[in-house]
């Protein structure tokens, strides 16, 4: 009797964020067998990430947690740390500031994002650890897994995916699972 090849544990745990293919702006994201459609960079997929240049990064990147806007969205199920979005939430994408690439409170003058946005981008937001843990100035910020736009609209470096899609890949997701971009 032959057995099948057990998967590793490592790639059990990862969601691989692959360019589809004639098109710079979208990707495939397969995990667990599945297969999304999900927006990336507007600048497409890079392997030297700059702050503001439009790209997302050729990387592998572990899932650290993540925001939910429960006014507009129940928290889905997931092993995954979701915190609720603070009001006054805003991200720090300014290099030279000391709080670069972290979550900080508003009111905040310098260059930021607002977590809590109105366009839903951001109602299910997850913290992937690119330049996070190991910070190197211009090296890219806020570099999240979200929600997409209608139509898939390129991003500004993260991994957007579909309201449903994103339900799917909570159901899958947990700390420490490595979200792989490969061209």
């Amino acid at each position: 009797m032959r057995l099948k090849p057990r998967k590793s544990a490592a790639a059990a745990r990862t969601i691989t964020v692959r360019a589809k293919p004639g098109s710079r702006t979208r990707a495939l994201v397969s995990f667990a067998g599945r297969t999304e459609v999900a927006a990336i960079g507007r600048s497409g997929i890079t392997a030297r990430k700059r702050e503001g240049d439009g790209a997302t990064p050729i990387a592998g990147m572990r899932l650290i947690g993540g925001y939910v806007r429960h006014d507009r969205i129940t928290k889905p199920p997931t092993a995954l740390p979701l915190r609720f979005t603070p009001k006054n939430l805003l991200w720090c994408d300014e290099p030279h500031h000391a709080l670069y690439n972290r979550p900080v409170d508003a009111p905040f003058k310098p260059s930021h994002e607002k977590m809590r946005r109105d366009d839903g981008l951001y109602d299910v937001c997850l913290v992937m650890d690119w330049n996070v843990m190991s910070r190197k100035r211009y090296g890219g910020s806020a570099i999240f897994f979200h929600l997409a736009t209608p139509g898939y609209k390129p991003t500004e470096g993260c991994v957007a995916v579909s309201l449903p899609a994103m339900k799917r890949l909570l159901r899958f997701m947990r700390r420490g699972t490595v979200v792989r971009v490969t061209r």
